[in-house]
C-alpha cells in the first residue's frame, strides 16, 4: 500500500509539472465577467444551459491547441505574426479593437474583485482592496522569475476548485442534473437566446488567443531551442490544453449548477454581477458557500488581470517590433512592463471615472463579439499557412471545429445586431 501511495503521489506531481500555459489559459477564461454570465444563466434559467458546458469543451480545446501550436512552432506572438505576414490595416484593426476591450475588461475585473474583497474584509473599502490587490499583482509580475510566476498562476487555478464544492452544500437532484447535462434545452425566447450568446462569448474570450500563443512561445524560449520541436513537445502541450479546457468548462458547469439550483429555485433572478451571486448565496446556502464563492471571484481576478495586462503589452510591443515577454527581466524589456503598469493604472482609474463595472462588462462583451470572429479567422489562416507553420499545419478535424466555431460566433453577432435593430 505504501509503494502504491508513493507511486500515485509521484504520478500526480509529474502530471502537475507538465501543466502550464494551457491550464492557466483555461482557468483565466473563467474571469469575473464570465462568472457573472454563468451566474445569470443559472439564476434566470436554472439548469437549462448546463449542456452548453459539455458542448464547449471540444471547441475550446481545439482552439487552444491551434494557438499553442502556433506559439511553439513560430516562437512569436500573434501580433508579431500579423505584423510580419499580413497587410498593415489588419495589424491596425487588431490593435484598435483588442486594446480598448481588454482595458475595459481589466477595469471591470479590478472593480469587481475589489468589491468582493470588501465583502470579505468589511473594514477595507472597495477602492483600497482594488489598489492593494493590483499593486501586489504588479510586484509579483516584476520580481518573480518566469517559472515561479507560472507556478504561482498555476496555484491560483486551484482556487477555482471551490466552485466544485459550493453546489453540494445543499441537497441536489442527480437525475435532473444528468438530464439537463446530456439533453439540450432550447427556448425560443429573446432573453434566453441572449444568454446563450453571452455564454458562447464568455467561454471563448479573445484574450486567450493572445495569451496562449505568447505564453507558449515564452515557455519554449525558456525551456529549449525552438529548433528542438518533437513529438514529446506536442504531446505535453496537448495534455496541458486538454486539462486547461476541461478546467474551464468544469467551472462554467458548476457555477451554473450552483446558481441554477440554489438561486433559481428561490426565484432570485436579478443577478447583475458575480458579487450579487455571492451575496444572494449567503442566506440560502450558508456563510461557507458565500465565502467560497467570494474567494473564487478574488482568485479569478488575481489570475485574469495579469493575463489581460500582459496581453495588451504583447500586442503593443509586438506591433512596434519591440522586445517583449514575461520570460525576460524588467531591465531587458522596460517598455513591456511600463505598458503593463499603464494598463493596470487605467484599470484602477475606473473607480474615479465613475464607470460602472456592469456597463463596462456589457461594452466589453459587445466589443468581444466583433473581435473574436476576426481573431479566429486570422488564427485559422495562420495555422493553415505552410510558409508560417511548415509541416505543423491544421488537420481536417481542427479546421472543421474551427470553422464551426467561427460560424457560430458570426451567427451570434448577426443575432445580436438583429436584436438591436428590432429594439429600435
Amino acid at each position: 500500500m505504501s509503494k502504491q501511495h508513493h507511486s500515485s503521489k509521484r504520478s500526480i506531481r509529474q502530471f502537475w509539472r507538465t501543466l502550464g500555459p494551457g491550464l492557466i489559459t483555461g482557468a483565466s477564461d473563467d474571469d469575473p465577467s464570465a462568472i457573472t454570465t454563468f451566474s445569470q444563466a443559472g439564476a434566470r434559467y436554472g439548469l437549462a444551459t448546463l449542456w452548453m458546458a459539455i458542448l464547449a469543451y471540444p471547441i475550446l480545446a481545439v482552439l487552444q491547441e491551434m494557438c499553442a501550436r502556433i506559439g511553439i512552432v513560430t516562437g512569436k506572438g500573434l501580433t508579431d505574426l500579423v505584423r510580419s505576414y499580413y497587410p498593415k490595416w489588419v495589424l491596425y484593426l487588431l490593435v484598435g479593437l483588442s486594446c480598448p476591450a481588454f482595458l475595459l475588461n481589466i477595469g471591470a475585473d479590478i472593480a469587481l474583485f475589489g468589491e468582493t474583497g470588501h465583502l470579505l474584509f468589511h473594514f477595507a473599502p472597495p477602492l483600497y482592496c482594488s489598489v492593494v490587490f493590483t499593486l501586489l499583482l504588479f510586484i509579483l509580475m516584476l520580481f518573480l522569475p518566469y517559472k515561479k510566476l507560472m507556478g504561482f498562476m498555476k496555484l491560483l487555478c486551484l482556487v477555482l476548485l471551490v466552485y466544485l464544492v459550493v453546489p453540494f452544500l445543499t441537497p441536489q437532484d442527480p437525475k435532473l442534473i444528468i438530464r439537463h447535462s446530456l439533453i439540450p434545452t432550447f427556448e425560443m425566447d429573446k432573453n434566453f437566446l441572449l444568454i446563450v450568446v453571452g455564454l458562447t462569448g464568455a467561454i471563448i474570450s479573445p484574450y486567450i488567443f493572445f495569451w496562449q500563443i505568447s505564453s507558449e512561445a515564452d515557455t519554449i524560449a525558456v525551456e529549449a531551442s525552438i529548433k528542438k520541436i518533437n513529438k514529446i513537445s506536442f504531446l505535453l502541450m496537448r495534455k496541458d490544453i486538454l486539462a486547461g479546457a476541461l478546467f474551464a468548462v468544469l467551472i462554467m458547469y458548476y457555477v451554473i449548477l450552483t446558481t441554477g439550483t440554489i438561486l433559481h429555485d428561490q426565484h432570485i433572478n436579478a443577478i447583475h454581477t458575480a458579487q450579487d451571486a455571492a451575496i444572494a448565496l449567503r442566506p440560502l446556502a450558508g456563510p461557507l458557500s458565500y465565502i467560497l464563492f467570494s474567494i473564487g471571484i478574488i482568485g479569478t481576478g488575481f489570475l485574469i488581470i495579469p493575463i489581460l495586462s500582459s496581453s495588451i503589452s504583447y500586442i503593443v510591443t509586438e506591433a512596434f517590433n519591440h522586445k517583449s515577454g514575461l520570460n525576460k527581466s524588467p531591465e531587458e524589456v522596460k517598455l513591456f512592463y511600463v505598458i503593463i503598469a499603464i494598463a493596470l493604472c487605467l484599470g484602477v482609474s475606473m473607480h474615479w471615472l465613475g464607470i460602472s463595472p456592469v456597463k463596462a462588462l456589457l461594452l466589453t462583451t459587445i466589443l468581444n463579439g466583433f473581435i473574436t470572429p476576426f481573431l479566429l479567422f486570422i488564427i485559422l489562416h495562420i495555422s493553415n499557412n505552410k510558409k508560417i507553420m511548415g509541416p505543423f499545419c491544421n488537420k481536417r478535424f481542427s479546421n472543421l471545429v474551427g470553422i464551426v466555431a467561427l460560424c457560430l460566433m458570426l451567427a451570434s453577432l448577426v443575432f445580436l445586431g438583429s436584436i438591436v435593430i428590432f429594439k429600435r
